[in-house]
């Protein structure tokens, strides 16, 4: 019974390690330029006023609103990286490993709150995935030329 433990808690630290190295080169990939402002402008984002927060050194951040401005974020960004696509609707590899990948860093970041524990740095991450899915879709709509192409070219469904 503790050797099937063992192996069970080995196995998983495991998953949770390739998912985060995983992750991380994702979230390296570097673009043309910076899209996400254009999508953050637009839909009214508030992830990047929390990194900004989160980076000022001396600043003290209340954690109590954040939850739900990045659950927010998450759903607005996830909901046009299905919607926003001139091919088939739906999401890359890529992107349903980043969503689980959020989705596992929000829990941590409940427990870290209740510990009072890397807060800061759970957020960090977080507000990383956000932005690599508003680059991702800001180049999208900027590959489509999206005042110029005829309407039949892309699809955004709200």
């Amino acid at each position: 019974m503790i050797l099937a433990t063992l192996i069970l808690v080995l196995s998983t630290a495991t998953f949770f390690f390739y998912l985060q190295v995983t992750c991380g080169r994702i979230l390296r990939r570097q673009f043309e330029r910076d899209y996400y402002q254009s999508i953050v402008n637009v839909i009214r984002l508030e992830f990047p006023s929390v990194r900004e927060a989160l980076e000022d050194s001396g600043a003290s951040f209340d954690y109590s609103r954040l939850p739900k401005a990045l659950k927010c974020d998450f759903l607005a960004l996830t909901h046009l990286l299905r919607n926003t696509t001139d091919v088939k609707p739906g999401y890359s590899k890529e992107q349903r490993l980043l969503i689980l990948y959020f989705r596992v860093q929000f829990l941590s970041l409940a427990v870290r709150r209740s510990l009072r524990v890397g807060e800061r740095k759970a957020t960090l991450r977080l507000t990383s995935i956000l932005q690599y899915f508003a680059n991702v879709i800001g180049q999208r709509l900027n590959e489509v030329g999206f005042g110029n192409a005829p309407t039949a070219s892309y699809q955004v469904n709200l």
